[in-house]
């Protein structure tokens, strides 16, 4: 509501209570002293106020666009108490204080020039009525010559009811203008207040941080936009809870709310928040006091979602260890490769051409087998450390799935009851790549796959064609096996941490090496019992471009 509106509204209240005193006055005073004034022409004005009143309310909205209306109800109540002063004896009236109304009106609504109209009007009006009662007394009814005071004394009461009304303008003029000054400023500093607030409220959701205040008892007073994405709880749920319930707080901190004695000295800590669709993140949070003038009275919780960076972190000292075993492997591979093929081909010849017993046979026989199997490890160490593309080209990815299929078929790997499907597209899912280091790829994954199925189970090899130009070719391999435990699923990728009894243990650092090379992503999902899903993500482009 405007402040002019609400001075409208008083106008309009105290012309109302003003009227019904002089109705009450009225009819008590003919109650005593009948006789006293024209009782009915006093009456038809009360009434006539009345209305005016109701007429005033009905047209307050037209009043606060059109000033003029304003001025004219106040000049009518200003003509209506000459009229009561006129018919209740001029001079001798006991309601010539009643010119003050709406000079002190005029004052509040409009301002100190509207006061001094009201009251150069009330004092010619005043002054009007006092000449005609001495010019023609026998106009006044009920007013005799003899009641009139001598005419020096009927001028000085004349000119002290006019200072007195000017008084009553200056003063009310210099208030009501104080008041508007008041108003104004109130105005400004409420606005300025707001526009600070939404500022503050703007700065706030915008920090990339997750941003919670609470207080010293654990309610949460604030929560952002930041915080809402991160735990996906909206503000109006999480204002009023507990901050160790919304944030799930670990408990490295379950004595943050509690005494200040038991408060946790180490207030930055890093763990696993569940939402509530059922996507696990990392959370990074920060606890301090929040000081204001009166003390601590609560704490602001800071925290990011550090699952990305802390994954990328992981991925980096992966990196870091295959480099270094790459390196290694790369500089004893010709080493060893090249005496160990010279001691092979001697314990042979020397197998053959000699006449040996039967157990220094078996023992010929486990020479010649396990440098069979050292070769092959230094063979896969120079796959992991040098990958080779020697034949890129434009290659249908659903036909290295059913190739691959196929020879599982009839490995030493399957099983009875290994069960291998093949869910590919209708249409063709083309890549730019070496074929020989994408069979490598869904071999290795495969293989691991039906050796993480002892009891049998299903294996699904399946692709996704990209949905544009610019996407990626996925290719995922699923077992229905043991499955790999939460704590060991970031080693999985690190040289000889085969989880099997046969192989190197360099089969998904081989993997992993070769994806990394076409700039692309691998993905690994299990649990405990639950089997295993492998994801290979290649760009389209990328790997085009190399």
């Amino acid at each position: 509501m405007s402040g002019k509106r609400r001075r409208l509204l008083w106008l309009i209240a105290a012309r109302a209570v003003v009227v019904g005193l002089l109705l009450g006055s009225a009819v008590l005073i003919q109650i005593r002293a009948p006789g006293s004034f024209a009782i009915d022409p006093f009456f038809f004005l009360i009434g006539l106020t009345f209305a005016l009143t109701a007429l005033y309310a009905l047209a307050l909205g037209a009043a606060e666009r059109h000033p003029w209306i304003v001025d004219a109800q106040l000049v009518a109540d200003t003509v209506i108490v000459s009229a009561i002063v006129f018919l209740t004896g001029g001079i001798n009236s006991y309601f010539a204080s009643l010119y003050a109304l709406p000079i002190i009106a005029a004052s509040a609504v409009g301002s100190r020039r509207g006061g001094m109209r009201i009251w150069t009007a009330s004092a010619l009006l005043f002054a009007g009525i006092v000449l005609l009662q001495f010019e023609a007394p026998g106009v006044l009814a009920g007013v005799a010559r003899e009641t009139l005071p001598e005419g020096r004394i009927a001028l000085y009461r004349v000119g002290l009811h006019v200072f007195g009304l000017f008084a009553v303008a200056a003063l009310t003029g210099y208030l009501a203008e104080g008041l508007q000054r008041a108003d104004a400023q109130l105005q400004r500093a409420s606005t300025e207040l707001a526009d600070m607030q939404a500022f503050s409220r703007h700065v706030v959701d915008s920090l990339a941080s997750g941003l919670a205040t609470a207080r010293t008892s654990g309610p949460i007073m604030t929560f952002n936009r930041t915080a809402e994405a991160i735990t996906g709880v909206a503000a109006r749920d999480a204002v009023g809870r507990p901050a160790a319930d919304v944030l799930q707080l670990p408990d490295a901190l379950a004595g943050l709310f509690g005494p200040a004695e038991t408060r946790p000295q180490q207030t930055r800590v890093e763990y696993v928040y569940a939402r509530a669709d059922g996507r696990q993140i990392e959370i990074g949070l920060s606890a301090a006091p929040l000081m204001t003038p009166r003390g601590q009275t609560g704490f602001i919780l800071t925290f990011q979602d550090v699952t990305d960076p802390r994954k990328q972190e992981r991925e980096a000292r992966v990196q870091q260890r295959l480099a270094a075993v790459g390196e290694m492997a790369a500089g004893i591979a010709h080493e060893i490769r090249n005496p160990l093929a010279s001691m092979s081909g001697s314990i042979q010849i020397l197998r053959q051409e000699l006449p040996l017993t039967d157990e220094q046979g078996q023992l010929m026989d486990i020479v010649i087998r396990e440098s069979e199997r050292l070769n092959d490890t230094i063979r896969n160490f120079l796959d992991y450390a040098r990958p080779q593309r020697q034949a890129m080209r434009h290659l249908d990815v659903r036909t290295i799935l059913t190739d691959t299929a196929t020879l599982l078929q009839n490995s030493a790997e399957r099983q009875e009851a290994h069960r291998i499907v093949v869910d590919v597209p209708r249409a063709e899912v083309l890549f730019q790549a070496d074929e020989g280091q994408i069979r490598q790829i869904v071999w290795n994954l495969a293989t691991n796959g039906l050796r993480a199925m002892p009891d049998g189970g299903q294996l699904t090899l399946a692709v996704t064609a990209p949905q544009d130009d610019g996407g990626h070719v996925e290719i995922s391999v699923a077992d229905q096996g043991v499955g790999i435990a939460p704590e060991d699923l970031d080693g999985v990728f690190q040289p000889f941490r085969g989880g099997f009894s046969r192989g190197t243990g360099l089969g998904l650092s081989i993997v992993h090496r070769i994806v990394s090379d076409y700039g692309g992503e691998v993905g690994v999902t299990s649990a405990r019992g639950a089997g295993t899903t492998v994801r290979v993500r290649f760009p389209v482009v990328a790997a085009a471009a190399r």
